[in-house]
């Protein structure tokens, strides 16, 4: 396999990140959060969100929504989102079966929740009978690639508000998205009204590790109880810690996203300029390119020879839709080479070449 164009969560580790783990691994430290590391990147995320801000490491992406959204409703509580989620595609219905939450969906084409969508499934408050719609989670960037603009969720965030509905941010790409906006991390997420976000770390550099930071302390209920009973609770907490405060405190975080960013942006690029000439017949491409993931159509055939030298997943196989996702250690190299690869194998798909 040339390159892998899969997943971000195929990545290594940064070094910088990976110089950190071995920098905390010698010697005692107080378990369970205790340790100087947690303490630090509490402080360090109270710089990035608001003074007000809380932060928790869990171990992973899922724990982190499960935590976040266990903590901010009650049994009787459903989560209104898209029908892309990563909560309701990619998670096994953990939220669901661990968090004993209704998922609401809701129609997203472009990955993205509005108001309107969201009150298709915003009501029957009162109804014994209905599972109480009380949170939104919405993701950023999307599941689709796509950014939401600080406009756009300072829009919904509003319009939930005033139902009585907290919302949730899946920020398992937030830093892509704020490269891609060129914003500071608050400025789409505390200073646009989000209340609980999970900010995510293994797709941007870390070995393992995401934080569950409560943006409104109101939101959320018992978040240390919810941690520990779903096994979000590491022991050697430092080891978690030391990770998201190397990429927090300074600017790794914005640095690997933009790299990540710019490699998507170099291959879709090369890739439209293909098109353009009629250097590779059969690709489109279904949404736009706006953080680290392009999202394209070409015949299924051609889609499986790629696969022989180059990982990455169908996103809709009915229709052809394949995802190709950049991260923080692709090089330039492995886009001119995949560029090249897929031009080459569909002009020879139709004979073309």
């Amino acid at each position: 396999m040339l390159a892998s164009f899969a997943s971000d969560n195929y990545a290594g580790a940064h070094p910088e990140v990976f110089a950190a783990l071995t920098d905390v691994a010698s010697g005692p430290a107080r378990a369970y959060g205790a340790d100087p590391w947690t303490s630090r990147l509490g402080e360090v995320a109270q710089r990035h969100f608001g003074q007000q801000a809380l932060v928790y490491p869990v171990f992973n992406g899922t724990g982190a929504n499960v935590v976040s959204l266990m903590s901010m409703l009650p049994r009787w509580g459903a989560v209104v989102t898209s029908r892309h989620a990563h909560i309701e595609n990619d998670e096994n219905a953990a939220p669901e079966r661990v968090g004993g939450l209704k998922l609401l969906t809701v129609d997203a084409p472009d990955g993205k929740l509005t108001p309107a969508s969201i009150d298709q499934q915003a009501w029957g408050w009162g109804d014994q009978h209905r599972a109480q719609p009380l949170a939104v989670s919405l993701t950023q960037s999307t599941e689709l690639g796509t950014v939401y603009t600080p406009d756009e969720l300072r829009a919904i965030t509003s319009h939930c508000h005033e139902r009585g509905m907290r919302v949730h941010m899946d920020g398992a790409r937030l830093a892509n998205a704020a490269a891609s906006l060129g914003t500071s991390l608050r400025e789409i997420t505390t200073d646009v009204g989000i209340d609980v976000l999970s900010f995510g770390g293994t797709k941007n550099g870390l070995v393992f590790g995401e934080a569950v930071v409560v943006l409104d302390p109101t939101a959320v209920d018992g978040v240390d109880y919810v941690r520990k009973m779903t096994m979000q609770l590491a022991s050697k907490m430092r080891f978690v810690s030391a990770q998201l405060l190397t990429i927090l405190d300074g600017d790794l975080w914005l640095r690997s996203a933009a790299r990540a960013n710019a490699m998507a942006r170099r291959l879709r690029s090369r890739l439209d300029h293909m098109v353009a000439e009629d250097q590779a017949p059969g690709l489109r491409f279904s949404q736009p390119t706006e953080a680290n993931g392009l999202f394209a159509v070409l015949p299924p055939a051609s889609a499986e020879r790629l696969r022989e030298d180059f990982a990455f997943y169908d996103w809709d196989a009915a229709r052809g839709e394949v995802r190709w996702m950049c991260s923080f250690d692709t090089t330039e190299e492995d886009v001119d080479t995949f560029a090249e690869a897929v031009g080459r194998e569909l002009r020879d798909a139709a004979g073309t070449r």
